[in-house]
């Protein structure tokens, strides 16, 4: 695919992950966020994309991942605080995080936690596996003995029911 045509299927993809950054998140900040990663992904792919297929389910893909990477990072920067005296943390937080914006990735980082906790122990294994260990497709089969589309559907299937778990928590 060539830029040019890059340029004019980009604006519909932008839109696609937008929404599933807002439904994720439930605000334009992050969403924004979501879309942009996710525009840059496909952005480095676009030589093994087809003009001619629609490419909304692999944009709501990469979004969910782009989702799941900004979680992951949040829960390694509230684990940084973790370490620091409450009474220093205004001090040395960065001046993008305010005391609200902390207590909002812990209660995120929480709500992930438990709604990893609710996976099937078969689920909650090769879902660490990938999301946490950062293990490919193929390692996880051959170290489990499971065929490489079932890790990819048991994955798939943790990835969703994470994402519903989120979804509810976060709304309540």
């Amino acid at each position: 695919m060539t830029q040019a045509e890059f340029e004019t299927i980009a604006p519909g993809l932008r839109k696609v992950m937008m929404s599933v950054g807002r439904n994720f998140f439930g605000n334009e900040s992050d969403a924004d966020d979501v879309a942009q990663e996710g525009l840059v992904a496909l952005w480095r792919y676009r030589d093994r994309l087809d003009i001619g297929q629609t490419h909304e389910g692999l944009a709501i893909r990469i979004a969910k991942h782009c989702c799941m990477d900004m979680m992951r990072k949040r829960k390694e920067s509230v684990q940084l605080y973790g370490a620091i005296p409450p009474d220093s943390i205004t001090k040395e937080m960065p001046a993008a995080q305010s005391p609200q914006e902390i207590l909002e990735t812990d209660e995120l980082q929480s709500a992930i936690e438990e709604a990893i906790d609710r996976l099937t122990p078969g689920e909650r294994r090769l879902y660490e596996l990938r999301q946490i260990e950062g293990w490919e497709l193929d390692e996880i089969a051959s170290k489990t003995n499971i065929s490489k589309p079932s890790v990819k559907s048991i994955i798939s299937t943790a990835r969703r029911k994470i994402y519903e778990e989120l979804k509810k928590s976060l709304k309540s």
